[in-house]
């Protein structure tokens, strides 16, 4: 397709997977992590029943856990030694061991209960995230996607969204437990020995300072490897997506030359935060051992000495309520890790959701039936500062005319349909449709009077008599074949076992790229739009094919205001108007018998095509 040579990132936009996305990756900076964390509670919170339901069920599992090393220390202390005499209360002992095997019954069924619910929670706010997130970028202008590559957009929406749903269903529901639980154990420890309490607590300082520290270091890198796996993505869909190119150009070793430096960087970035992730918990247990020790040392000193009313069964509670305070600590730890991921692709989730909308301030909507005209007046625009593709472009397109626009690549043809349909927004001078400055439309009402034959066609993994009447919701049955038959497309449909009704596979690869194009003119056949864009649309038909739908184009084209950009020039000989774009600005403009006899910029390109004249 012809087009102007936009310089955004290093690369070329509209090229979609080709948008080079390393060097804006590597000068990216970590967002609010808070500011992440709290969005994503607000997700979280949007499933409110689900979310009460499950603190509820943790509740009630932490107050069995916090009660049970209480009533183990209960029915310790039935058994007595007195005077050389061991004697046991068996009746409260039993007593004691029955009310703890309920409480374990119970916490069994609670925790699968709350399994259930966390694994419906996570899949509840990932599931709002993801709608939030497609239909964010269905309203994202043209140039976002056009600068960013797809494999990466696509990793937001299918990696980034697992780790939070991870993060939920694991992670947060396991932050919980573990607040519960440690808030609980030092009650409970409080309650048995303040001293021994605060002694124990001696560890735990050291155990959150050295979580912070690795934390800072762990985040760069989880952030980094979210990063690296959107570029893997981008890296994989742009060369499958190319991969007749690749061939035919011998680039195979260059292209996993390239996927193997990111691939082996994503490697190094994982290593290096697992093995920080890994440190955490060894650290944390090796404290929490020293921790254990200190609570059965000094408790079994105190007992000895008789300077408190200390029991082994106290004891033991104290040992099994020290477990319990250390293990969330380590919990958290050992969830960290996941946290830190989720939050990093909840960042770069979010980064999407924050990018603003596609301008759309336009209200009215076009007179039925629209007639078609078009001016352009003064426009005025370029992809990036300082490098104008279109300065000073005036043109008038009366209802019902055909025009062709034409030049060399890069000449600002392809620009002057995106500022139409506006992909883009002006830098300067204005658009009117019908008289109707095209800002003062509603976007659907612009684009519902445009239909676009694009020299790439699109089709999509559906029916062929659906990707015909995508964009015309509601037609016939008879109003598709009548479309199809105009494009010339009828006869080999019905030629297809399943006919209408036979589903393409993706990008409609089981059909030749001829009648892939065929299909995509009987789309804006079937459109009955008053503005009609050919842009190169029988670029891909062959010359036999192209000769037989020429005539079904012009009977197309009669009555609709055409707009054709073409290379090949003997497609548009009988345009009422053919303008010659050269350096953004309007070279000449004429027939094609009026251009040829001028011999300037149309002659030279005609020259080329057909005559083979030195120019």
């Amino acid at each position: 397709m012809a087009g102007p040579q936009i310089q955004m990132n290093g690369r070329t936009p509209g090229a979609g997977p080709g948008a080079h996305m390393a060097s804006r990756m590597r000068g990216e900076k970590p967002k609010n992590r808070k500011k992440a964390l709290f969005r994503l509670f607000g997700y979280i919170g949007k499933n409110k029943s689900l979310f009460f339901a499950l603190l509820f069920c943790m509740l009630i599992a932490t107050a069995g856990e916090i009660s049970s090393p209480f009533l183990q220390q209960k029915a310790l202390d039935t058994i007595s030694y007195t005077d050389g005499h061991l004697s046991v209360d068996f009746s409260s002992c039993f007593r004691y061991l029955g009310i703890l095997a309920s409480i374990f019954m119970l916490i069994v069924a609670v925790s699968y209960l709350q399994g259930r619910l966390a694994a419906k929670l996570s899949q509840e706010t990932v599931y709002l995230i993801r709608q939030n997130l497609f239909a964010k970028i269905s309203r994202l202008p043209v140039s976002y996607t056009d600068s960013h590559r797809h494999g990466d957009l696509m990793s937001r929406m299918t990696n980034d969204a697992d780790n939070i749903s991870t993060a939920v269903s694991q992670s947060v529901a396991a932050l919980f437990s573990a607040l519960l639980t440690l808030t609980g154990s030092l009650v409970m420890m409080s309650m048995y020995s303040l001293r021994i309490t605060l002694i124990s607590m001696v560890t735990v300082p050291a155990i959150m300072c050295i979580t912070t520290r690795l934390s800072k270091w762990m985040r760069k890198y989880y952030l980094r490897q979210q990063q690296l796996l959107g570029e893997l993505n981008g890296e994989v869909e742009e060369k499958v997506t190319a991969y007749r190119t690749l061939l035919s150009y011998n680039r195979e070793e260059a292209a996993i030359k390239r996927f193997t430096e990111v691939s082996a960087e994503l490697k190094h970035n994982s290593i290096v935060s697992k093995v920080l992730g890994s440190i955490v918990g060894p650290i944390t247990n090796f404290l929490g051992n020293l921790q254990y020790v200190l609570i059965a040392g000094i408790g079994g000193f105190l007992m000895i000495s008789g300077k408190s009313s200390m029991t082994v069964g106290t004891i033991q509670a104290l040992l099994l309520y020290s477990k319990k305070l250390n293990h969330p600590v380590n919990m958290i730890a050992d969830q960290y890790a996941g946290i830190l991921s989720a939050l990093a692709g909840a960042e770069r989730i979010f980064e999407i959701l924050d990018t603003p909308d596609e301008i759309d301030e336009g209200k009215e909507s076009l007179a039925l039936p629209a007639g078609g005209e078009i001016f352009f007046e003064h426009l005025q625009f370029g992809y990036s500062a300082g490098h104008p593709v279109l300065k000073d472009f005036n043109l008038h397109v009366k209802p019902g005319q055909k025009i062709a626009l034409v030049g060399a690549t890069g000449s600002g043809k392809t620009t002057v349909v995106n500022l139409l349909m506006r992909f883009y927004e002006l830098n300067g001078g204005r658009i009117f449709l019908d008289g109707k400055d095209i800002t003062s439309l509603s976007k659907s009402a612009l684009r519902n009077a445009v239909s676009i034959v694009l020299q790439d066609t699109v089709l999509f993994k559906d029916s062929i008599r659906n990707n015909i009447a995508f964009g015309s919701e509601g037609a016939g049955d008879e109003e598709i074949r009548s479309a199809a038959r105009t494009a010339m497309c009828d006869y080999f449909i019905s030629q297809l076992p399943q006919g209408y009704d036979t589903v393409l596979s993706e990008s409609g690869s089981n059909l030749s790229e001829g009648q892939r194009q065929l299909l995509a003119i009987a789309r804006a056949v079937l459109a009955q739009s008053p503005v009609l864009i050919l842009d190169e649309a029988t670029s891909n038909v062959d010359t036999r094919t192209e000769m037989r739908i020429q005539t079904a184009l012009t009977n197309l084209m009669k009555n609709r205001t055409s707009i054709v950009i073409a290379h090949r020039l003997s497609t548009i000989r009988d345009a009422d108007l053919i303008v010659v774009l050269a350096d953004g600005e309007i070279a000449e403009a004429g027939s094609h018998e009026q251009l040829l006899a001028q011999k300037g910029e149309y002659y030279k390109l005609y020259s080329r095509q057909f005559a083979g004249l030195s120019t």
